[in-house]
C-alpha cells in the first residue's frame, strides 16, 4: 500500500536521478547569497541590510526570468517527451530573446539610478550609499544569469541534469574565494569591502554560462549550437503559442516577486534591523528552497514528459506522489529549523557586529518559517510541478495573485501600520494569509483534472481518449 502511494523503483529512480543533481545545483547557487551574506555581515548591520536590499532588485529579475524559463520548460519537457527536436530549438530561441530584453532593462535601471532602487526599501543614508555602490557593479551579472538559467532549463527538461550541478559547484567555490579575497584583501587581492562582494558576484556569474557553452560546443550539442536561422527562425504563430502558455507564468512569477518586494518594503520601513533579520531568514529559506526546487523540477519534467507523450494515467499517479512527498520534506526542514535556528542565526554574527535587535527578530521569524514551511509547499508543488507541466499556466497565476495581492499584502500592511503589531506577528501575517486559502483552492483544482492541457498532438489525442474512458 505504501509503495503504491509513494511509488516504486521506477518512480524513485527517475525522481532521484533528476531531483538530486537539481537540488544540489540550486543549493550551490543559493550559496552565492549565503557566502555574500556571511562575509558582508562581518561589515555590520548597515552593509548587511544594504546588500539585502540591492539583492532584491536582482531577485526580482530572477523571478521574471524564472517565469520565462518555467513557461519555456512546459514546451521543453512536452516536446522532449514527443521527440520534437525542432520545437525545443525554436522555444530556446524565443526564451533567450525574451530574457535578454528583460535583463537589459534591469541592468540599465540599476546602473542609472542605483540610489533610487535602494530607496524603494529604505532611505537611511548609510544604507543608500552602501547599497548603490554594490548595485552599480552587480548589475553586470544580469546577462550571465539569463544565459545560465535558460541553459539549465533546457538541460533539465532533456534530462541532462549533472552538468549544471558541476558548473554550480565550480562557480560557488570561485565566488567564495573571490568574496573573501576582494572584501577583506586576502590572497593578494585588493581590499574593496562591499564593492568586492559585487565584483566577486559578477565574475562568478559569468563563469557558469561560459563553462556550459564550452562543454556544449565540445559535445556539438544540436540545441545550443543549432544553426542561428533555426534557433531564431520562429514564426509569429510560434511566438503567440509560446506566450499563450508562458505569459501567465511570467506574470505570475513577476507579480509574485513584486509582492514579495512589497513585503520587504513593509519590513524595511519598520527598521533596517528588521530588514537585516529578513535577509538572514531569506538566505536560509533559499537554501531550503533548493531541495524543494529539486523535487518540483523532477515533477515538472516527469509529469510534463508523460503528458506530452500521452501517458495520462502515469502522469496523474506521479503528480499525486509529488503532492505528498514535497510537503513531507517541508516537515523535515521545519523540524530542523525549529531545533537549530539559534545556531543558524548566530553564524552571521561571527564578527560580533550584528545588533541584538536584529538577532532577536531573526530568531522569531525563523520560528514562523519552521511552523509554516510544510503548508507553504502544498500550493508550490501543485502550481509549479503539476499545473504548469500539465499545460495549465493560468490557474496557478490566478490563485497566487488573488491570495497575495487581494488578501495577504493588505492584511500585512494593516498589521504593520494600522494595528501596529510586533514585527514577528506582522511577518507571520505575510505567510498565513497567503498560504492557507491557496492550498485549498489548488487541491480542489487538482482533483478536477482540468489542469491537463497538452501542447502536443500526441498528448491531446491521449487526453481525449482518457476522458472518454472516464465517462
Amino acid at each position: 500500500m505504501l509503495q503504491k502511494v509513494l511509488g516504486g523503483r521506477r518512480f524513485w529512480g527517475s525522481v532521484l536521478s533528476l531531483a538530486i543533481p537539481i537540488a544540489v545545483q540550486n543549493l550551490l547557487t543559493s550559496s552565492f547569497t549565503l557566502v555574500d551574506t556571511l562575509m558582508v555581515g562581518q561589515l555590520g548591520d548597515v552593509s548587511l541590510a544594504a546588500v539585502g536590499m540591492a539583492g532584491q532588485w536582482s531577485w526580482f529579475l530572477n523571478m521574471v526570468l524564472f517565469g520565462i524559463c518555467s513557461g519555456a520548460s512546459v514546451f521543453f519537457a512536452q516536446y522532449f517527451g514527443d521527440k520534437n527536436h525542432g520545437g525545443i530549438v525554436k522555444t530556446y530561441g524565443i526564451a533567450v530573446s525574451s530574457a535578454f530584453l528583460v535583463s537589459l532593462a534591469f541592468l540599465v535601471v540599476g546602473l542609472s539610478v542605483p540610489k533610487g532602487v535602494i530607496s524603494i526599501f529604505n532611505r537611511d543614508a548609510g544604507v543608500l550609499d552602501a547599497g548603490s555602490r554594490y548595485l552599480k557593479i552587480a548589475v553586470f551579472s544580469y546577462p550571465a544569469i539569463v544565459l545560465n538559467m535558460i541553459a539549465c532549463a533546457v538541460l533539465r527538461s532533456t534530462k541532462r541534469v549533472k552538468l549544471p550541478m558541476y558548473v554550480a559547484f565550480f562557480t560557488t567555490i570561485a565566488n567564495a574565494f573571490l568574496d573573501y579575497g576582494l572584501i577583506f584583501g586576502a590572497f593578494g587581492l585588493p581590499e574593496m569591502g562591499i564593492e568586492g562582494a559585487a565584483v566577486a558576484t559578477v565574475i562568478s556569474s559569468w563563469s557558469g554560462p561560459v563553462i556550459i557553452y564550452i562543454v556544449m560546443a565540445i559535445q556539438k550539442d544540436d540545441i545550443f549550437f543549432a544553426p542561428v536561422r533555426e534557433i531564431f527562425g520562429f514564426t509569429r504563430h510560434m511566438v503567440a503559442d509560446f506566450y499563450k502558455k508562458a505569459l501567465p507564468v511570467i506574470l505570475n512569477e513577476s507579480l509574485w516577486g513584486l509582492g514579495t518586494i512589497c513585503y520587504n518594503i513593509i519590513f524595511a520601513n519598520l527598521g533596517y534591523e528588521y530588514s537585516a533579520a529578513v535577509t538572514i531568514l531569506r538566505t536560509f529559506e533559499n537554501i531550503a528552497f533548493a531541495f524543494f526546487v529539486g523535487f518540483n523540477n523532477a515533477g515538472c519534467v516527469m509529469v510534463g514528459q508523460d503528458i506530452g507523450a500521452g501517458n495520462i494515467k502515469r502522469a496523474l499517479k506521479d503528480a499525486r506522489r509529488f503532492m505528498i512527498i514535497v510537503p513531507l520534506a517541508g516537515v523535515v526542514v521545519g523540524i530542523f529549523v525549529l531545533f537549530f535556528r539559534e545556531q543558524l542565526i548566530y553564524i552571521f554574527n561571527m564578527g560580533g557586529k550584528i545588533t541584538e535587535k536584529t538577532l532577536s527578530a531573526a530568531m522569531g521569524i525563523m520560528l514562523v518559517y519552521a511552523i509554516e514551511v510544510p503548508i507553504r509547499n502544498i500550493p508550490y508543488v501543485i502550481i509549479v510541478a503539476i499545473f504548469r507541466s500539465g499545460g495549465d499556466t493560468k490557474t496557478g497565476m490566478k490563485y497566487d495573485l488573488i491570495c497575495l495581492w487581494a488578501i495577504s499584502l493588505p492584511v500585512t500592511f494593516i498589521a504593520a501600520f494600522v494595528i501596529k503589531l510586533p514585527f514577528v506577528l506582522v511577518f507571520a501575517c505575510s505567510y498565513v494569509f497567503e498560504d492557507y486559502l491557496k492550498s485549498v483552492l489548488c487541491l480542489k483544482h487538482f482533483f478536477s483534472k482540468k489542469w491537463i492541457k497538452p501542447v502536443t498532438e500526441t498528448g491531446r489525442a491521449a487526453l481525449h481518449e482518457y476522458m472518454a474512458e472516464a465517462e
